[in-house]
């Protein structure tokens, strides 16, 4: 696998971690502002993951994107 699809596969490995921080961050929250504040992490998740998305189907219209890779 070409080490281009490797850190964006590592991309998506961080977004699965930021979600998951955001809703157990969520569920001992004790104010509102960590709920902004784990507000803006989900946010922040999604956006990147949707700039992800982009890339890795730039990848495959490019035939770029190896069938290795664990997110298909």
């Amino acid at each position: 696998m070409k080490k281009c699809d490797q850190n964006i596969e590592e991309i998506f490995l961080l977004i699965q971690k930021m979600l998951s921080l955001a809703d157990e961050g969520d569920n001992d929250r004790e104010d509102t502002g960590c709920g902004v504040m784990y507000g803006m992490l989900r946010d922040s998740a999604y956006k990147i993951q949707q700039l992800a998305e982009k890339e890795k189907q730039a990848h495959l219209e490019k035939e770029m994107w190896k069938k290795a890779a664990r997110y298909k």
